[in-house]
């Protein structure tokens, strides 16, 4: 899965660098491997702003402007969170493009009506951000993996869409 999320990274250079477009990440649950991931590509400096790990509440609240209210009514394991943590970074960084992860990992953490594995990727630019749930656990590392390639897969389609990028 390494592999994969390095072949994702050297695309998603490609197409931000051609395009003079930037880059952040908001992460909770993944801890900082989206952001690894994408700065595994030499020149990632060129597109790529920063990351904020929000490992806690009170961290997406005040460096990600998640509203309290949200984390309090819906927990920070929801489709609004992943999508506030994703504008956060957009505002925060002043980056074109930004990924979000927000979830439980395992082994422990389970919630009621949230079971470990429930995983939610927002991402998305300053107009439109959409998220992405995952539900299945196959363990910490396994889900880590997963959350973290289908943050890249999802974030290069979305930008290539809005980029008006076909493959050549």
């Amino acid at each position: 899965m390494e592999l994969e999320s390095k072949i994702l990274s050297r695309e998603i250079q490609r197409v931000l660098y051609d395009k003079h477009k930037t880059l952040g990440t908001a992460e909770s649950c993944t801890g900082g491997r989206i952001a690894e991931a994408i700065i595994s590509t030499p020149g990632a400096s060129s597109y790529f702003k920063g990351s904020i790990i929000a490992y806690t509440n009170d961290i997406k609240e005040t460096l990600l402007s998640v509203d309290p209210q949200v984390l309090e009514e819906q927990t920070a394991v929801s489709e609004q969170v992943a999508k506030d943590m994703a504008i956060g970074a957009i505002k925060a960084m002043g980056v074109d493009f930004a990924v979000s992860v927000t979830g439980i990992a395992g082994p422990g953490g389970e919630m009621p009506n949230i079971p470990v594995g429930t995983i939610w990727i927002g991402y998305g630019d300053k107009d439109e951000v959409r998220a992405f749930k995952l539900t299945e656990n196959f363990g910490r590392d396994i889900n880590l993996a997963i959350a973290t390639n289908k943050a890249l897969l999802l974030l290069l389609e979305f930008i290539k869409e809005k980029l008006d990028i076909t493959e050549e």
